[in-house]
């Protein structure tokens, strides 16, 4: 230890508070590398995710409004990072434009940059077109007599620039995504319009974000005109930041000679989830909102709610039989034939040979971790990850959400079981994160550390080694009892890209498009 890191490295290492442990095993994973997880099968209908009937989400439905208000719930919302990925391509044009010598009809045919064309006949129809089209006439005083491709590039330049709108560098949750009538919607907006299924009498409703300390004051300046509601923020903690190395897996240093640490990915929200105190949380990543669909997507929220809330009795009924010793040998096979048709967990060969104590032993293991429901809507060929079996070290299978990452894709059969995957994860997902005896889980230990990956970056101009933990709905929730099911696409609408908020789910059906640049 001596080796890597001096006195000097100990005190940043202590100063910042990052565990010296996780340290180690990092720089461990960067010599010997992170085991691929291993495909056993893709998770389909029928067999790890199900499909309901009309009549059957009804009842779902009908039972979560039942019994909402015996539970604390609340919402989390991941919403710190940049829009930087939303103008890629903008921001491309940027750079590389000439607007003294180049023509946008020439700079598309070269680029081939279907992106641009779009948001041009698109720009109308942007929710922040009024604003951005006032501001640009505000710094480019000349703007009147400048021809259309200068006056485009005039617009993509107050977009994204800091003397301008600067919306590259903001944070997603705080960007004008919709307009109702007259007011401009964010996502933070649409994300509070969807705790109306989970509202109860005479109490606020709770939505938690996880935001960056330097956007606070933005996000507060739209959460404060919602006084019936309790929101909080929290922000990723620099303790769980991972160490960066060079090529030959020696720590990376600064200018400074100082050891260099990176965020650690969306995985290290597993511990702003761990603070919450709500019985029940729904998950939703800050982008997924429609202007349009909200009844049919509230519906299929109150779906999963009545799935997760009649699993979490179910479990809390079997628990307090195995934990009092009432049971038997004949209503043991109900708690066993609920393990593995509702709760999708396929209880090993050998179950059955176990003695009668030993299986009662197991089942309480198995039934006391925190619980999932995560909606899946069918494949369309979006990037992310996706519902699978998983076969561990033991021969074991389970159902996780496995992201490509994590698979090694030149193995011919782990690749062809990735790709032929029906369903995709749009992050629809809620949990139970208390026991039977009401006591909160600590989520940090059901975090499987080996699901971890490593990625190639730069910093300064130079190549680096960076260390992801476990995605927060990957890894890090692992070891929770798992349960899919199909939702409607309709019920996803991401705006990874500027031009997604031209689609049907982001536009109005009123909106006045009719002006000129």
């Amino acid at each position: 230890m001596e080796k890597i890191f001096s006195e000097i490295d100990l005190k940043q290492i202590v100063t910042r508070g990052n565990s010296l442990e996780k340290i180690m095993q990092q720089l461990h994973y960067f010599k010997n590398g992170i085991p691929n997880i291993n495909l056993y099968k893709i998770a389909s209908l029928k067999d790890g995710i199900f499909q309901f009937s009309e009549s059957e989400i009804e009842e779902f439905c009908t039972y979560f409004d039942k019994h909402k208000d015996k539970y604390t719930i609340e919402k989390f919302v991941p919403a710190s990072g940049a829009a930087t990925r939303m103008f890629n391509s903008l921001n491309e044009f940027l750079n590389a434009f000439n607007p003294k010598k180049d023509t946008i009809n020439s700079y598309v045919n070269l680029n081939k940059d279907k992106d641009l064309s779009l948001f041009i006949v698109g720009l109308r129809s942007f929710p922040f077109y009024k604003d951005l089209k006032e501001k640009t006439k505000a710094l480019f005083t000349e703007y009147p007599t400048y021809n259309s491709d200068q006056k485009v590039y005039a617009i993509v330049k107050t977009l994204l620039t800091e003397e301008g709108l600067n919306f590259a560098n903001k944070p997603k949750g705080i960007l004008p995504f919709h307009i109702q009538i007259d007011k401009i919607l964010t996502p933070i907006d649409e994300h509070v319009f969807e705790t109306d299924f989970y509202k109860k009498p005479n109490e606020k409703s709770k939505i938690h974000f996880t935001i960056s300390k330097e956007f606070e004051n933005d996000f507060l300046n739209i959460t404060n005109k919602y006084d019936n509601l309790e929101i909080t923020f929290s922000y990723q903690n620099e303790t769980s930041d991972t160490i960066a190395v060079n090529a030959d897996n020696s720590p990376f240093r600064t200018e400074e000679n100082e050891l260099f640490f990176r965020p650690g990915g969306h995985g290290a929200l597993i511990e702003n989830l761990n603070q919450l105190q709500s019985d029940v949380v729904f998950i939703k990543n800050i982008d997924n909102v429609s202007q349009n669909n909200r009844e049919l997507i509230l519906n299929y929220k109150k779906l999963i709610g009545g799935i997760l809330l009649y699993t979490k009795r179910q479990v809390e009924i079997s628990l307090k039989k195995l934990v009092n010793n009432e049971i038997n040998e004949n209503n043991i096979k109900e708690i066993i034939a609920f393990v593995e048709e509702k709760m999708s967990f396929p209880l090993p060969s050998e179950f059955k040979m176990f003695q009668f104590e030993y299986q009662k032993e197991y089942l309480i293991k198995i039934l006391n971790r925190p619980i999932r429901v995560c909606g899946m809507v069918r494949n369309e060929g979006e990037p992310g990850g996706g519902p699978f079996w998983v076969q561990d070290e033991k021969g074991r299978h389970n159902l996780q959400i496995v992201e490509s990452s994590q698979v090694d894709l030149t193995n011919e059969n782990q690749r062809k079981i990735f790709k032929n995957s029906t369903h995709f994860n749009p992050v629809d997902i809620v949990c139970s994160i208390k026991d039977f005896e009401n006591n909160k889980f600590d989520l940090t230990k059901f975090v499987d550390n080996k699901a971890a990956f490593i990625t190639e970056k730069t910093k300064n101009g130079k190549p680096i080694k960076a260390f992801e933990l476990p995605g927060l709905w990957n890894g890090a929730m692992a070891k929770w009892t798992t349960i899919f099911v199909e939702v409607p696409i309709e019920t996803f609408n991401p705006v990874k890209k500027v031009n997604d908020l031209l689609k049907p789910a982001h536009q109005p059906s009123n909106l006045d498009t009719n002006s000129t640049l």
